[in-house]
């Protein structure tokens, strides 16, 4: 496993559905080798129902879909959804059994269908709820519990009613907050435009970590470039990014030396993070899995250069080719090499 106090992690990318699976994360590790990598979010009664199949543990079986990833993806979170303890407490088990380094609650995510889960940004307007939530997880293995959450939701957006949800969340043991410093609209905004509509407040987060010096505090929302971070770095304890990691992976090549203070790992390039896919691709290939979900992840690696949509669609055809082996990815590498990138 990686680390395993909740403090240590400066940086981290951010859950996102479709985006943050397995192949992704191993991505991300060419790139970075500190930084916290969430999963998807996985609900709770999912996890529940997969683990009471026959043979749910098998490569490939349900359970290894929801919960299996590479050892070299540590350090990895696993994100769950949900509103029931102990069902939670089940999944936080099964997290622990299968490796994770953390278990974080959404508590964020203002979809109408995760709504109607009872689950997400809604139950922030149910702080005790979480909390037993929360307490049951702590409780359930020695994982650290953490919470991503929204600064408030619809009318309940004053700082009291963020103090109320976290002070006795905290209480409960979670270890630590990442706070999307935007309110969530229940109704009348769609996903996409919680992401964007409602204005940022920094401002809010950074109080919080003021008024609560004790909290590890992560801040997430609007940092588009490393810079945005560090500066935020200076006020609370942590930085997360989502969409901009996922839309351009090599602007956080710097990572590890900006934020943690760590140089061992070179400058890394296009074709190096393409290169160093191929061990995983082989791996997952003996699985008799499709090259194509690795691959998909690579469009954003090359990009702002003569070539790149040609590239993209080379790989793209090649890649989606039924039996396609990690040979594309060479070829794909050795493209990028002669052209210096």
């Amino acid at each position: 496993m990686g680390q395993t106090d909740p403090a240590s992690y400066r940086f981290s990318v951010a859950p996102m559905m479709d985006y943050t699976d397995r192949h992704f994360r191993v991505l991300m590790r060419q790139i970075t080798r500190r930084s916290l990598l969430y999963s998807e979010m996985v609900v709770a009664q999912a996890l529940h129902h997969a683990s009471r199949e026959p043979g749910a543990s098998a490569t490939g079986g349900r359970l290894d879909r929801l919960l299996g990833f590479d050892p070299l993806e540590h350090p990895v979170a696993l994100q769950v959804g949900g509103d029931d303890p102990a069902l939670l407490a089940e999944a936080t088990r099964l997290a622990a059994d299968w490796g994770y380094d953390e278990i974080n609650l959404n508590v964020g995510c203002p979809s109408e269908k995760v709504q109607k889960g009872r689950f997400g940004a809604c139950l922030m307007a149910e702080p005790h709820r979480v909390a037993d939530c929360v307490a049951a997880m702590a409780a359930a293995s020695p994982l650290p519990v953490t919470v991503k959450h929204r600064i408030g939701i619809d009318g309940r957006d004053a700082y009291e009613d963020l103090l109320a949800f976290v002070d006795p969340v905290a209480a409960a043991g979670a270890q630590r907050f990442a706070v999307h410093a935007r309110k969530a609209w229940l109704e009348g905004l769609d996903p996409k435009q919680n992401r964007t509509v409602p204005p940022l407040r920094y401002d809010v987060v950074h109080q919080l970590k003021r008024d609560r010096p004790g909290l590890t505090i992560e801040l997430n929302g609007g940092l588009e470039s490393l810079d945005a971070c560090l500066e935020q770095l200076d006020q609370v304890d942590g930085a997360m990014v989502g969409r901009a990691a996922y839309a351009h992976p090599l602007m956080w090549v710097d990572v590890d030396r900006r934020v943690f203070g760590d140089g061992s790992q070179h400058p890394t390039s296009a074709s190096q993070v393409v290169r160093g896919l191929i061990p995983y691709a082989e791996r997952w290939r003996s699985r008799g899995e499709r090259l194509w979900p690795i691959a998909r992840h690579l469009v954003h690696v090359v990009e702002g250069v003569s070539g790149a949509r040609r590239w993209r669609q080379q790989i793209t055809q090649a890649a989606g080719a039924r039996d396609a082996e990690p040979a594309v990815l060479a070829a794909a590498a050795q493209d990028l090499e002669e052209r210096g990138l």
